[in-house]
């Protein structure tokens, strides 16, 4: 259990106060402040942004050190109510706000009625996530649906996946919609992001993984016959295309979940969270 993050509570009435504007335009395609590269190539401020009480918890006992709040007096009630947030010194600044003056800030109503805002840490490196604790590993290529990337996230969270490796082309999981869908579990899971794609993967077969492909291939194993107790690394790519032939050439098997009535595929994110209960399951 982390020890309550110090919070020093200020009330805002005015919509306009600049201590408030990492919050501000949450909706905007051009402006929100999760954005790292915004309209004509200038550089966003690429904040990691959390939603709701649940996310908003999960950030504070996070390497992603919040810099800032911002809600309605109940969600701080029940944050400090929940051993998650307490006023003291040296305190991390809490902006109380009242409903209509949050909407007019964050650019629409927020039923979750709390944000916290960081800035983004140093980045993992890959050999840095597959230390010799780490058994079962995901690793992502071309998945650039935020909500795909969130759902992911929380179901490797929930079915014991130790780290997850975002390849090439895939959406940014610190993006707002992504941590919101996850539940914060994006702030937890150990992610890297590949620097040298697909060339990464030899990182993984160096490091004693097997690298198991889910692919629809009608020449794939059955998912239940390439599970074994042996460190593993899932590769699940992109809706439609799936993972490209390169990719799956260096993997040691492919495998496939059987399917019926003529479905030749699932979601990406049901499709991964099959592979990890299977894998939880041994």
């Amino acid at each position: 259990m982390h020890q309550p993050l110090p919070v020093e509570i200020i009330d805002i009435t005015a919509p306009h106060d600049r201590r408030v504007d990492d919050f501000r335009d949450l909706n905007s395609s051009t402006r929100r402040p999760d954005l790292t590269v915004l309209p004509g190539g200038r550089t966003g401020r690429g904040l990691v942004v959390a939603e709701g009480v649940s996310v908003v918890a999960r950030m504070a006992g996070s390497r992603f050190s919040p810099h800032a709040f911002l809600g309605v007096d109940k969600r701080l009630s029940r944050l400090i109510g929940a051993g998650v947030l307490a006023a003291g010194p040296a305190a991390v600044p809490f902006y109380r706000v009242d409903p209509a003056v949050m909407e007019q800030i964050v650019g629409f109503h927020l039923n979750r009625g709390v944000l916290g805002v960081a800035h983004r840490p140093a980045p993992l490196t890959v050999a840095g996530v597959i230390d010799a604790r780490v058994r079962t590993v995901v690793v992502l290529e071309g998945v650039n649906d935020h909500e795909n990337i969130g759902s992911i996230f929380r179901n490797a969270a929930g079915l014991g996946v130790d780290a997850v490796i975002v390849g090439g082309g895939c959406a940014d999981p610190l993006y707002r919609r992504s941590i919101r869908v996850s539940m914060g579990h994006v702030l937890r899971v150990p992610f890297a992001s590949s620097r040298e794609w697909p060339q990464d993967l030899g990182l993984l077969s160096d490091a004693g993984f097997t690298l198991v492909a889910l692919t629809p291939d009608a020449g794939a194993v059955p998912l239940t016959e390439a599970v074994t107790e042996a460190k593993t690394a899932f590769l699940v790519g992109a809706e439609g295309p799936g993972l490209a032939e390169d990719t799956m050439r260096r993997c040691d098997v492919r495998a496939a979940i059987p399917m019926s009535r003529d479905t030749d595929s699932l979601n990406v994110a049901t499709a991964a969270a099959i592979a990890f209960y299977e894998r939880a399951r041994r």
